[in-house]
């Protein structure tokens, strides 16, 4: 009696002490941690190679808005006799002139290509957040996938001595053929339960793969196990990090600049260029170098087409972002308080399938297992019993993987390491 105890007790927990050696590692294994995953995606992922090109991108634009005017080299051969007589020509001049906006332009222009870049680096830092969010979600679902696995080897091994207890008692008489039947079927599904899983660990790696850059088919073994997370912080501090934090924000910021240095530029459309030149005629009577230095000036007649125009437009720019700031702000907060509530109730269901259901959940099935050996109770009665202890297991794997992937994410909406916030203080 105390043997057989001792044994269902035992399995009933190595679903829990199997997820510490996810299994045997080949020899192309990769072997990781939740940290080292997270720090390989952020040096590896394609997708911030992309976004460092569109800040490259960026760069190069400022430099071309901001930059001088090449000068303009001219040849020509003036007073010709007749049409393309140019040997007949009496002048024969050579110029380079060039055309500099006013000086004002180019700082304009220069911090209107310093908020785009901004703005590029900004979404860069979003990227770089909601990457290590997503490939903690893919390392939680790795290790619920291996976790499923545990659980199902230890539901084919209770269901293979449940068939054993079973055929004993129909071979001294006291049990059914149907029960045997039902024993074996039992553990045909607990072998089905596992061929899905290994199925589910490889899809699981595939993903893996994909956001730590590595060949995709690479095999992974997690190395840190499942747990409940720690305590989460208080949401208004998490909320007012966000506000001060968040990327979208930050961007936002740089493009109402850029908008206010474009609407400045649009309403200078009056400001003259200087135009700078140098020439010479070749021709026979030609003479020493000619210089001429002046201003351009538009003559603004019709003024009212600027106004409604292109200064119009990037006034109502402004307009379109300050009310985006708002509606952003908004978001973000309710991203955060979201995001919280899906972290602290998932962590409460964690715990409370750990400290209510799964104990319950083992020891109805060690009763039931333990009366059936001794004659007691029938064989739907320990399926049952096997069934919801199955369950129980299951959900509580989930329900860590949950808390797991829910903490990621609203680190991912604070902005912020969570681990820089003191535990939320209880009324």
């Amino acid at each position: 009696m105390k043997i057989t105890t001792t044994l269902i007790v035992a399995a009933c927990n190595a679903a829990a002490l199997a997820a510490q050696a996810p299994g045997p590692l080949r020899g192309d294994s990769l072997m990781l941690t939740r940290d080292a995953a997270i720090a390989s995606a952020l040096a590896n992922n394609p997708q911030l190679d992309i976004a460092r090109e569109q800040t490259a991108q960026a760069r190069a634009r400022q430099v071309s808005g901001a930059a001088i005017p090449d000068p303009a080299l001219t040849y020509s051969y003036d007073n010709q006799p007749g049409f393309l007589r140019l040997g007949s020509a009496e002048q024969r001049n050579a110029a380079v002139g060039i055309q500099i906006p006013f000086p004002n332009k180019f700082s304009l222009r220069n911090r209107i290509g310093a908020a785009d870049v901004h703005a590029a680096e900004f979404s860069y830092t979003g990227l770089r957040q909601q990457l290590a969010a997503q490939t903690s979600g893919a390392y939680d679902t790795l290790l619920v996938a291996y976790r499923h696995r545990d659980i199902f080897r230890t539901s084919r091994d209770l269901a293979q001595d449940f068939l054993k207890k079973t055929q004993a008692r129909f071979e001294g008489g006291t049990a059914a053929k149907l029960d045997v039947t039902r024993a074996q079927v039992a553990v045909a599904q607990a072998e089905n339960n596992l061929i899905g899983a290994e199925r589910d660990i490889r899809n699981a790696a595939n993903a893996l793969d994909r956001y730590i850059g590595q060949r995709i088919g690479t095999p992974v073994v997690p190395s840190d196990s499942l747990s409940v997370p720690l305590p989460l912080p208080d949401v208004n501090e998490l909320e007012a990090a966000a506000l001060d934090m968040r990327p979208e924000l930050s961007g936002l910021a740089a493009q109402q600049a850029g908008a206010r240095a474009t609407t400045t530029l649009a309403k200078q459309y009056w400001v003259p260029d200087l135009t700078l030149a140098a020439q010479k005629d070749y021709g026979p009577d030609g003479g020493g170098m000619l210089y001429s230095a002046g201003i351009a000036l538009p003559v603004p007649i019709f003024f009212w087409q600027h106004n409604k125009g292109e200064i119009a437009e990037s006034q109502h720019r402004e307009r379109e972002l300050t009310a985006t700031v708002r509606d952003a702000r908004a978001q973000v907060s309710q991203d955060v308080r979201a995001a919280y509530a899906n972290a602290d109730a998932a962590i409460r269901q964690a715990i409370y399938i750990r400290d209510a259901l799964l104990p319950s959940a083992r020891e109805a099935y060690r009763v039931a297992s333990v009366s059936y050996g001794l004659g007691g109770l029938s064989s739907l009665e320990v399926l049952d019993a096997r069934r919801e202890l199955l369950d129980a297991e299951t959900q509580y794997a989930d329900a860590l993987t949950a808390a797991n992937s829910a903490r990621a994410d609203l680190e991912r909406a604070a902005a912020t390491p969570l681990t820089r916030f003191g535990p939320r203080r209880t009324p």
